[in-house]
């Protein structure tokens, strides 16, 4: 495999939010960039979205304007289905729709496209690196690059290779990638990998607690802000990233661990997404964002924002901990995915530490007694160190 230095001109397949963004890093740290999309309306939209971004930097004295002309310069925008002006790329990473079919007929038109030694990365959020690359005859190039929304803002980027990457690829594109400025962590390749597997109690542990009537949509986000310290609530974080994006990845992780129960999809959210409300961007969701819209009071009881802070913890210590026990990712990894991925207040590994695993133990098996279901089962290695009474963390 060839080695991916500052030269090397990187593709990105998809004009969308996350693509624009990506083409912006790279074109940010000296590379030329193509990016190419079938719609000329999403191409329209990113060079805005580009050009935007651009004034507000040099608004706020980030950078100059001359900076900012010569980092637009760097990205050229190219409309239609015709992959050829993407065979001078060293790199292409692919950023179109979350549909594992769509991803499969790009990589194999992508493949004929490139030269035999360019690298090619799927900027998926959950779904197989594994399946993606089998379309390719010359898989081993193929690998896993997540980006977080925003991508120029979002410190971190998952790295996931699959059972056949090539090892030299994965070196060179977590250096590339390293010097964007961004932090890398690598993850296997299972479903939803490390941030997006251990982060589903976050919002369906919240929307249980909605469910049962423990407390308002306002008072769980109030808990876990205030109370546990989280930038945002989960409520409020769901309607930010879109409804619809968030029931999705929910279902891919779940179809993908073969319905395991831990991952359960809610009604309640499918609800709101048959009826279209998606949050900010549909100006309704959980919230209401139209103008004129009224907002609720949280009520504001600690004892009661401590209740829904524990058992939400709780579950997500759990993750953090099966994500170890199971070897989705190293320890350190994990740690700095959850902190630098979805900003959670401490690395949930320490957390297990800070308040003992006998602890989070008897908070997942007290809900286990009382509802009975699998999705409070407690994983074999968190057990372990209840019951050997050792840290997680060396």
């Amino acid at each position: 495999m060839g080695s991916l230095s500052k030269d090397t001109i990187v593709g990105v397949l998809g004009a969308g939010a996350m693509g624009s963004g990506i083409a912006q890093v790279a074109a940010t740290y000296g590379h030329s960039v193509v990016v190419m999309d079938a719609s000329e309306e999403a191409l329209e939209r990113a060079a805005g979205a580009l050009s935007d971004a651009m004034a507000r930097q040099v608004e706020k004295g980030k950078r100059t304007q001359a900076d900012a002309d010569a980092i637009l310069g760097r990205i050229d925008l190219i409309p239609g289905e015709n992959l050829k002006p993407l065979a001078q790329c060293g790199l292409v990473i692919e950023a179109i729709i979350e549909s594992l079919a769509a991803k499969l007929d790009v990589f194999s038109a992508l493949e004929r496209a490139v030269e035999p030694d360019a690298v090619l990365a799927t900027n998926t959020s959950s779904l197989s690196i594994g399946a993606i690359a089998a379309q390719c005859e010359h898989g081993g190039r193929v690998c896993g690059v997540h980006f977080f929304n925003p991508a120029p803002v979002m410190p971190l980027v998952e790295i996931v290779p699959w059972l056949a990457s090539d090892d030299a690829t994965i070196a060179d594109v977590t250096a590339l990638i390293d010097g964007w400025g961004k932090t890398t962590v690598v993850a296997a390749d299972t479903p939803g990998f490390i941030v997006n597997r251990i982060a589903r109690p976050f919002y369906g542990e919240s929307i249980r607690c909605l469910e049962e009537g423990v407390a308002s949509v306002e008072t769980i986000d109030w808990a876990m802000r205030d109370v546990g310290g989280f930038r945002m609530g989960p409520f409020e974080l769901m309607d930010f990233i879109g409804l619809d994006v968030n029931y999705a990845v929910t279902c891919s992780v779940y179809d993908g661990f073969f319905q395991e129960p831990r991952y359960r999809p809610s009604q309640t959210q499918r609800r709101y997404v048959e009826a279209g409300f998606l949050g900010r961007k549909s100006e309704q969701g959980f919230y209401d964002y139209f103008d004129g819209a009224e907002q609720r009071e949280p009520v504001m009881d600690r004892a009661l924002g401590e209740r829904i802070r524990d058992r939400v913890v709780a579950m997500l210590i759990n993750e953090a901990v099966d994500a170890l026990f199971l070897r989705v990712a190293s320890a350190a990894d994990i740690e700095v995915a959850m902190l630098k991925g979805v900003n959670y207040p401490k690395g949930l590994l320490a957390w297990c530490d800070e308040l003992g695993a006998a602890t989070v133990l008897a908070r997942l098996d007290a809900l286990y007694d009382e509802y009975r279901e699998d999705r409070y089962r407690a994983s074999p290695l968190l057990r372990r160190l209840a019951r050997d009474n050792r840290p997680v963390l060396a």
